[in-house]
């Protein structure tokens, strides 16, 4: 029997050593891989768990003061929270959650509340008209922007936010451009307070110049900025408003589709074949999404019951996603943004408000 040299065996008992470190190093990646979906998950609670009380709170305002938007409610108590406490860095992921996909979710669903044939019974003319207040705001908007000295990402978020559907066309476009998040939270916290201050503005003003219910409501519909804001004035309005005003409003967020793709391909132009920059999409998925659910409601297929929960569900998301953008809302930020983009603001909501009285003189 021949016995193996005894540097040989030093080697084999190394050699073995090294390939049981290495499997356990890979049976370790293994374990940790499997483990950080469920880290990830278990990261989100704390956050989740405050954005989950502050819409709560958020809605039951709005439930015994419905003119005041639960999306208003949520960013102000957001930014007072941010600004009066430190809020703990485990909080910061479901935060950011929130404040992305919630809000993304939520725009999607809107897309269940338009029913095209609706749309399509206002009239070529009124069509025309709606179409020219989101180009014509959107161009004018970006204009003053321009000449008060405002960057491109946050006139361009402050123009769609004002000219199409506020957070949800905000939302929509940061999808395309990847603006800061300073610019999101600065553009969806004006477009909520301008459309908010509008909900009392507009019928008043309607009454003054003597317009019809229908007329008043087709403004409403054209000039203010969120849904529920439409909802609210139209209501105020009273009579035949209410019902012209909201598919005025919802024709003007299916334009939401068109904006990104050519914001979309305008990006992708812009980047070129840069291997080093992640191009975006031509439409944002949640977008597709959204234009899935108009499809979908338009086809008539979907009972009330799922049509009226889609609806409430899709305020709980977005004031969920207000409040989480809130709390990015720091005063020593807003110092620094300073007072153009207020200003922006005050033009764009008279601008916009101008070319949908005009259009509706002319086709209402």
């Amino acid at each position: 029997m021949v016995l193996p040299h005894p540097g040989k065996m030093l080697e084999c008992e190394s050699m073995s050593s090294r390939l049981n470190t290495e499997v356990a190093v890979v049976e370790k990646d293994v374990t940790a891989n499997r483990a950080h979906p469920r880290i990830a998950v278990s990261a989100l609670v704390p956050g989740l768990s405050m954005v989950t009380i502050a819409t709560a709170i958020s809605m039951t305002v709005n439930y015994f003061l419905p003119t005041i938007s639960p999306l208003l409610v949520a960013i102000i108590l957001g930014a007072v929270l941010t600004n009066v406490v430190r809020i703990p860095e485990r909080i910061q992921p479901g935060l950011q959650f929130s404040a992305k996909r919630l809000l993304r979710i939520g725009v999607a669903l809107l897309g269940l509340q338009l029913v095209l044939r609706n749309i399509i019974d206002l009239g070529w003319d009124m069509i025309i008209v709606v179409v020219a207040i989101v180009s014509l705001g959107i161009t004018g908007t970006m204009f003053a922007g321009k000449l008060l000295g405002i960057g491109w990402t946050q006139r361009l978020l402050i123009a769609c936010g004002f000219s199409i559907c506020g957070a949800a066309a905000v939302a929509a476009v940061d999808g395309v451009i990847d603006a800061d998040e300073q610019e999101v939270v600065a553009g969806v916290a004006l477009v909520i307070l301008f459309g908010t201050l509008m909900i009392p503005v507009v019928p008043l003003l309607s009454h003054a110049f003597g317009l019809s219910d229908e007329r008043a409501g087709l403004w409403a519909g054209g000039s203010i900025h969120e849904v529920a804001q439409v909802v609210a004035a139209g209501s105020a309005i009273g009579g035949a408003a209410l019902g012209v005003a909201v598919v005025v409003k919802l024709a003007r967020v299916l334009m939401l589709a068109p904006v990104t793709l050519i914001l979309g391909v305008r990006q992708r132009n812009r980047l070129g074949a840069n291997a080093e920059v992640k191009r975006p999409p031509l439409i944002p998925l949640f977008v597709v999404a959204f234009l899935a659910c108009v499809a979908l409601r338009s086809s008539g297929l979907l009972p009330h019951v799922i049509l009226d929960n889609a609806e409430t569900t899709q305020t709980i998301l977005l004031t969920a996603a207000m409040f989480a953008l809130g709390c990015g809302v720091r005063a020593t930020t807003l110092v620094k943004v300073g007072a153009r983009p207020l200003i922006l603001a005050v033009l764009s909501t008279v601008w916009v408000g101008a070319i949908a009285f005009a259009g509706v003189l002319i086709a209402g």
